[in-house]
């Protein structure tokens, strides 16, 4: 019988197997790492990319910013404009005022009455005065309310009696006055004339048109 001893060639395998697995052991730790490495290198063009990308951004970004700016300024500047240009208009539209308050004045005003200050605030009109009587201050109360087309809402501030002397030497008892009257504008008068015409009142287009109906119209 023949005894064949098997042991070297066992020990041989089990060492080539064991050297194997040491080497795949190393091409997959050498692909991990070349795949890592490769990973990385894209991770920073990528990186790269898009912080090309946030500046470019921010770039245009500040010039929107300063755009805005500008166009900011530009709105202020045609806001600026147009209150002057209103407040020219107004000036022509107003202009004639004046003159449509004294003769509302002179036609609402009863006998017996004599001004001695009138003043003008804005759409505020103040008048003081001496009168006969308090009938007098009355009726021009009415008058200024129901009739006057210039002149609205009258609101007595102070009556009170007086005495003065007069050239022949007498004392005559009299009251002075005080009355609040608000001013209509003329495109305030248009806008009432026009809504009880039941149509649209349409604003002057220019200041030089507006000017012409005012003066028209006076």
């Amino acid at each position: 019988m023949i005894l064949i001893n098997l042991l070297p060639h066992r020990e041989e395998r089990r060492k080539r197997r064991k050297a194997a697995y040491f080497a795949g052991l190393g091409l997959a730790a050498v692909a991990g790492l070349a795949i890592v490495g490769a990973w990385y290198l894209v991770l920073q063009q990528m990186t790269a990319a898009q912080q090309e990308r946030n500046a470019f951004l921010n770039g245009e970004i500040k010039k929107l910013e300063v755009q805005i700016k500008d166009i900011a300024t530009l709105r202020a500047e045609i806001e600026s404009l147009k209150a002057r240009q209103k407040a020219v208009e107004d000036l022509q539209i107003d202009r004639n005022v004046p003159v449509h308050i004294l003769n509302e004045l002179v036609k609402q005003t009863p006998e017996g009455i004599y001004f001695t200050s009138v003043r003008q605030d804005a759409q505020n009109l103040n008048v003081s005065g001496v009168a006969q009587t308090n009938e007098r201050v009355s009726e021009f109360l009415r008058n200024t309310a129901n009739n006057s087309e210039w002149l609205v809402k009258p609101e007595l501030v102070e009556i009170k009696a007086a005495t003065v002397q007069t050239a022949s030497r007498e004392q005559k008892r009299l009251f002075d006055f005080s009355v609040r009257l608000a001013v209509k504008r003329p495109q305030d008068k248009n806008a009432a004339e026009a809504a009880a015409a039941g149509r649209p009142a349409s604003a002057p287009a220019a200041g030089a048109a507006a000017s012409a109906t005012v003066a028209k119209k006076a």
